[in-house]
């Protein structure tokens, strides 16, 4: 019986599936149509324990074990939440206890801790065999207090002062001087031998807003022109001011917004703060195209600043991604988050990411999410404008050619309505989160409704009215469903007596 009954179910499910549009992806893949997560690779998992020389767990500051082979064994599951481009953290040979890759000591050399030149090359070859790209953190400003250039006196002006002390990695740092000609060689050189010794498909500038601008547009133009498909992603470590700088005058594809990151973690953490104040923060930033993210390693996790207000999960985690995934910019997940993890400061924020625990229902929501977004080539680059606002609740409207689809998202503890008065008449609102249906009233407009901290993404289509083949087609595999419960049952009484 059981067997009868899944079978019916796949039969429905693919009837059902037919009725869900299939556009194609237009032109070649490119950053804006990535999904992206990021790697701390020792506080990932643990694929080598072989390698494990200098690990203690019991030391939060002492490597803990996660390696290239770890990351190696979750494509598949990072594949399934719709994960296109995986982004590691800093690989290069580290000092000691320099898990999180920025005490380099050797730039040219894999992290003993992390694997080897071989297993980077495989990772990037099953990754790339899923369809999946790999971005590598490359730390252009700091190398180890421990150097060995430190004591060459022919490179005494190499390195500058380090006027910051925070984050606390900061402590043993050395800062290159990125304003001389020979240490802007040498690194273009470190960025040549990673790009002709392996497969990797883009770099992540580490804190992009503490290097001078002369020579990020140098060393960006010399990358572009050694491979203009090469990601060049920038990482914001303290400030957004210089946006506008970084995105016109050099040739970094895309810049992380801390601002929208502020903003989102914000209005999120909170039930009943207005969506529409995350819009007044794109509207106004120069950086209307960024990578967008709700987590980082520096500071608490989005999971546990809405916990603490006692927010759902699944619930908090759906509006936030509902808007991530379809607005402007590149999405960016934090490894653990999609379980979700929790994380009061820097120091719970790098834990070993637990793999034992989580929400299914929320990895089932990334993958969800992910689809839609790849599904409609509007919600990557269409247009981006606000509709309306009724309290906490917002509707976003995307254009991209002749096509438009509308986001609502509520944040609020009731529910609430918005008014669209623009779509012509004789059309429908489909919703694919939700499944819901939007038609005109008498009064010619299109009421979008939603239930209390709830999200929908809507397409715009021709009035099909009552659709009586997919009704009778539901009602036919519930008819045989039922009959074959009836037939079986009574076989099995006819067994027994």
């Amino acid at each position: 019986m059981r067997k009868i009954a899944g079978v019916l179910l796949a039969i429905s499910m693919m009837a059902f599936a037919s009725f869900v549009p299939n556009v194609a992806a237009e032109g070649e893949r490119g950053l804006e149509d990535e999904i992206i997560y990021n790697i701390m690779i020792d506080r990932y998992n643990n694929g080598t324990p072989t390698n494990d020389t200098q690990v203690n767990l019991d030391d939060q500051q002492a490597y803990q074990g996660g390696d290239l082979q770890g990351v190696i064994a979750k494509l598949d599951d990072l594949q399934e939440i719709g994960v296109t481009t995986i982004s590691l953290s800093s690989l290069m040979e580290n000092s000691e206890k320099g898990f999180h890759g920025y005490w380099i000591e050797d730039f040219y050399q894999v992290e003993e801790h992390f694997g080897t030149m071989e297993d980077l090359q495989t990772l990037i070859e099953e990754a790339h065999n899923r369809g999946m790209k790999v971005v590598m953190e490359f730390v252009a400003n700091y190398a180890a207090a421990s150097h060995p250039f430190i004591d060459d006196p022919e490179k005494a002006d190499w390195f500058i002062d380090n006027e910051l002390t925070d984050p606390a990695w900061m402590e043993n740092t050395a800062r290159l001087n990125l304003e001389h000609p020979d240490v802007e060689a040498y690194l273009l050189d470190i960025a040549e031998y990673w790009m002709n010794e392996t497969e990797i498909d883009g770099f992540k500038l580490q804190a992009v807003d503490q290097a001078p601008l002369a020579f990020l547009k140098s060393f960006t133009q010399h990358v572009k022109e050694l491979n203009p498909e090469f990601y060049l992603l920038g990482d914001i470590l303290v400030t957004d001011e210089n946006s506008a700088e970084l995105i016109s005058d050099t040739s970094l594809d895309a810049v992380s917004s801390m601002r929208l990151k502020d903003a989102m973690v914000e209005v999120f953490a909170e039930p009943d703060s207005a969506v529409k104040n995350i819009y007044e923060v794109w509207q106004t930033a120069e950086n209307q195209k960024p990578l967008l993210y709700m987590d980082d390693f520096n500071s608490k996790r989005f999971t546990q600043e809405f916990s603490e207000n006692r927010r759902n999960t699944l619930t908090t985690w759906s509006l936030a991604l509902t808007y991530m995934y379809t607005t402007p910019g590149v999405p960016m997940v934090l490894q653990g988050s999609e379980l979700p993890m929790y994380g009061a400061d820097a120091e719970e924020s790098q834990r070993l990411v637990p793999f034992n625990s989580g929400e299914p229902d929320l990895k089932e929501f990334h993958n969800r999410i992910s689809a839609l977004r790849n599904e409609f080539p509007v919600l990557r680059y269409g247009d981006f404008e606000i509709v309306d606002t009724s309290d906490a609740m917002s509707v976003f409207k995307r254009t991209y050619k002749d096509e438009s689809m509308y986001i609502a998202i509520n944040n609020g503890s009731e529910s609430a309505y918005v008014d669209i008065a623009d779509i012509p008449s004789n059309m429908e609102l489909r919703g694919y989160l939700g499944d819901n249906l939007v038609r005109e009233n008498e009064n010619g407009d299109y009421r979008i409704g939603l239930a209390r901290e709830s999200a929908e993404v809507y397409t715009i289509q021709p009035d099909a009215g009552i659709n009586w083949l997919f009704i009778g087609f539901v009602a036919g595999v519930f008819i045989l469903f039922v009959g074959a419960v009836i037939y079986l049952s009574t076989k099995q009484k006819k067994r027994m007596q």
